[in-house]
This record gives structure tokens, sequence and C-alpha cells, in this order.
């Protein structure tokens, strides 16, 4: 049985030839997917390593240097509003002062009290005033006399002139006569120098009285001179006279009384005042008169708008007493020069106030609209930089380095600011600048969105 079913040794060593060569064949093929499968294993994974390896150069090349957030400065619109605080003043206002000295006799107008010009204030009872006048006049009395008589003197001195030069011409021709006869020896020689005595005589009287005409003269001028002295001594007095009575160079309203009835009061106005007080002290000061019916308003404009301010813009004046009112002003004037210490431009302007609504001394809000021909940039205040070296901003240059650039800083809108100077308006400005960005550090710029 065993012998029957037992391989013969030829049967087994093909069988044995056989499996060698199978198991040959199948380490081959394995060989062979290995390699295949690995040369495509290998050409997928080595460009991913090389974008890998290159991603995290990128990465550690990133993080060593820092993002910041950039914008880019934009041009203000140029048509503004400008609001800026305004001082009323009164367009015409004085304080009156006595002209006339003595004592107050009576006052007729209060503070408050409305006047018209011309209108009595106040009267001064002067004695020595009046006294003065009367002897300036009987001064210019006696003087213009005087220049009647020495007119009277002159006449009579013209008068004399003639007789003199009248005998002057008989005693002449008596004396030329008088040579005839004694050349004919008709008459003595004696009798002929009488004649011509008397000739000489005669022509003495003729200069003495043209001599006393042209003193006569000068006495007039001399005369004249005074009388015209002691007339304008007089006009003097007279007006000082009219002083007595104190009245309103212009209509207005009074804002001060500084005088009581009985007050001595002083012509001048180096004395010093009491305000409503019943005590006699020299006063000079009598009242204050302000007009209301037109007002000025005192305007600081910035140095930035001063350009665009015109002579004849008007603008609307607002108080805060007074919220549903809305006055307009007209700019009539500025100062033509910018204060170098608060860099401003005085500016004045002429509003109408003929109700008296507003009053000088009110603090009022005045706004302009103002067409700029090169409005500033605009920037939000986040980026100012302000340090020992002024008022900067950071900029990222074109080599992604830091710069800080000097700017000058105008109107504050709160969350933004002008910038009127410094710069170009094609910077990359750093939105929130730190500490950490130095000078010349190198940065990665990030436009910040909207």
């Amino acid at each position: 049985m065993d012998s029957q079913h037992r391989p013969s040794p030829d049967s087994e060593q093909q069988t044995t030839s056989k499996k060698h060569r199978r198991g040959i064949g199948g380490i081959g093929w394995a060989v062979i997917g290995a390699v295949f499968f690995g040369s495509l294993l290998a050409i997928g994974i080595l460009p991913r390593l090389s974008q890998k390896s290159e991603l995290q150069a990128a990465v550690k090349e990133a993080s060593t240097v820092p993002s910041v957030n950039v914008i880019t400065p934009r041009r203000a619109t140029g048509a503004t509003k400008v609001e800026l605080p305004g001082n009323v003043v009164a367009l015409n206002q004085t304080t009156i002062y006595a002209r006339s000295t003595g004592y107050l006799r009576r006052w007729y107008a209060d503070i408050g009290d409305r006047v018209r010009a011309g209108q009595l204030l106040a009267e001064i009872d002067s004695p020595d005033t009046d006294q003065q006048v009367l002897q300036a006049k009987a001064e210019l009395v006696q003087a213009q006399a005087n220049v009647s008589q020495t007119r009277a003197n002159l006449a009579k001195s013209v008068s004399d002139l003639k007789q003199a030069r009248a005998n002057l011409l008989i005693a002449r021709q008596s004396w030329e006569r008088w040579q005839v006869l004694v050349k004919q020896g008709a008459v003595p020689q004696q009798d002929a120098d009488t004649k011509y005595a008397t000739y000489q005589a005669n022509l003495a009287s003729v200069e003495a009285a043209q001599n006393t005409i042209n003193s006569d003269s000068a006495n007039i001028k001399a005369a004249q001179a005074n009388a015209y002295a002691s007339q304008a001594n007089f006009q003097r007095n007279t007006v000082l006279q009219s002083y007595k009575k104190v009245t309103a160079p212009f209509a207005g309203v009074i804002t001060a009384r500084n005088v009581n009835t009985g007050v001595l009061i002083s012509a001048g106005n180096g004395n010093t005042s009491t305000s409503n007080t019943n005590t006699n002290t020299s006063n000079s000061s009598l009242y204050t008169i302000a007009a209301y019916d037109n007002l000025k308003v005192n305007v600081s404009v910035p140095q930035s708008l001063s350009q665009s301010l015109q002579t004849g813009q008007t603008a609307q004046i607002t108080v805060r007493e007074l919220p549903q009112r809305v006055f307009t002003g007209k700019v009539v004037r500025t100062s033509n020069a910018i204060d170098p210490t608060t860099r401003t431009l005085l500016t004045q302007l002429e509003v109408h106030n003929s109700d008296a609504t507003l009053r000088p001394g009110m603090y009022a809000n005045v706004k302009f609209a103002i067409n700029r021909t090169n409005p500033p940039f605009v920037v939000p205040d986040s980026v100012l930089v302000v340090n020992g070296g002024g008022t900067q901003v950071a900029t990222v240059t074109k080599d992604h380095t830091v710069h800080y650039q000097k700017v000058a800083v105008g109107r504050d809108y709160g969350t933004e600011v002008e910038i009127t100077s410094g710069l170009t308006g094609n910077e990359s400005l750093i939105a929130t600048p730190t500490v950490d960005e130095t000078e010349g550090l190198r940065v990665q710029p990030v436009a910040e969105t909207k």
C-alpha cells in the first residue's frame, strides 16, 4: 500500500524543481512592483516636500518681519464750514468826560437808557467859567475899541499928511518965486532965505506926518491882533461854558453812569471815578455810551484759512442765549497781519442789530463757508506721533522700511485731523504706529480695508 502511493525519486525531483521556479518568479515580480510603486511615490512626495520646505522658509521669514497696516492720506473737500469763537463789541463806544469844571447840578440819563444824538445828559454848575466868559467878553470889547481908536488916529494922520503936503507945495512955490525976484533985484536975499526956511519946515512936516501914518498902521495891526486874540479867548470860554450842558455825541445806550448830583466835576480824564455812589469825589468820567444799531464781531481766523477769507464775505452768527436766532454778519476788514503768537488773522464782521438783541461783550459762534483752492490732507488722528521731534507720521518707504516724516497739523475733527504741510498724498502711513516701529525698521505693509 505504501509502496504504491510513494512517489518515485524522479517525480519528487520534478516537483521540487517546479516549486523552485515558482518561488523565484514571485520574488521578482514583488521586487519589480516595489520599485515601480516607490518611483511613483517619490515622484509625488518630493515636490510636496520641496513646497513644504519653501512654505516653512516663508513662514519663518514672515515671523521675523512684522506686518503693519498702512493707509493713504486723502484730500479734504474744497468747500468747508468753519466755526470759530467771536467777541461782540459795539461799533461805536465812547466814554464822556467833562470839559467844564464845577458841581453837577443834575443828571438826566441813567444806565440802560436809549438816547439820541445831542440829547441832554447832565448839567454842570460852573461859576468860574461864567466869570471867565464875562472877562473875556470885556477884554474883547476893549480890544475892539482900541482898534477903532488906532484907526481914528490913522485917519487924522492921513489928514495931517495931506495938509502938510499942501503947505509944502505953497512954500516951495513961494521960495522959487522969491529966487526970481532976488535975481531981478526986487527983493533982498534975506527975504528969499526966509521963504527957503519955510519950505524946509514944511518938508519936515510932511516927513513927520508920513512917519505918524506908518506908526498908526503898525498900531492898527497890533490892535487887530489883540482883538483877534481876545475874540478867540472869548469863543474858547463860550465853548467851555456850553460844556456845562453834557450831551450825547451819538445815538446809543448808556452803559455806565459815574456821577451823582452835587459831585465835584473836574475837566479832564485823570481823576478817580466812582460808580453810582453818593460820595463827593472828584470825577471826570461822566458816562459811557455805546451804539447798538450796528455791532462788530471780532474773530481770530487760523493762518491756514486766512487766504480763503475775503472782504464782503458773509457768515452766520449765533449766541448760546438765543438758540432760535441766526444773525448774518459781513466781513468788513481784517488786520492784514498774522499774530506771531497765535498765528491767527484778526477779522472784523459787521452785524445789524436794530432791535438791540445782541449786546456788546457777548460770546458768539461764527460759522464761515469757505472754498479752499488747495485743501489739505485728512488722516486719522491715530497716525500721529508726538515726541521730542515734534508732530510726525510713520511712513513705509518703497523698500519696506519705516521713516518718520514731520508734519504740520491743521483743524482737528475729533477722529481725523488736517495735515497742512509735510505730505504729498502718495505716502503709505502706518495706521497705528507703536514704539516697536523704529526708524529704518523693515516691515511688511498691509493695506487697511475700509
